[in-house]
């Protein structure tokens, strides 16, 4: 089972809309993912603009991929350098850092993601 930034097991992030780069809710990375997807991030109004200025629009719904498009709450799994990329320019979502993979740690510092970790008075769902 893999772990999370925690030392745990790994918690699923999100199943509605699905995440992870293997579309089962987790976290989790493997051959292919160049991107790394393995921050559970909670989308934030910010964050969707700044990606969406980087050329990864997440709003927009993609039905060709079964992608509903995001919106402020939702939980998706990010690429641990865009989250690292948008921590940089003051935008980082807040993380749930249960369903964080380890692998993480290798882009960003533990502490970075705890500074960020979602609160329930963040207003996320799901």
């Amino acid at each position: 089972m893999p772990t999370n930034v925690l030392g745990g097991a790994l918690q699923c992030c999100c199943r509605s809309p699905r995440t992870g780069f293997y579309r089962d809710g987790y976290c989790r990375t493997g051959p292919g993912d160049h991107g790394v997807h393995v921050v559970c991030a909670v989308m934030t109004a910010e964050f969707l603009r700044f990606s969406a200025a980087r050329g990864n629009d997440l709003s927009t719904p993609a039905p060709e991929y079964d992608f509903p498009g995001l919106k402020p709450g939702d939980r998706w799994c990010v690429c641990a350098m865009r989250w690292k990329e948008a921590l940089e320019a003051g935008c980082a979502p807040p993380v749930m850092l249960a369903g964080c993979h380890s692998s993480a740690l290798e882009f960003v510092e533990r502490e970075e993601l705890e500074a960020h970790a979602f609160t329930s008075g963040d207003g996320g769902s799901n």
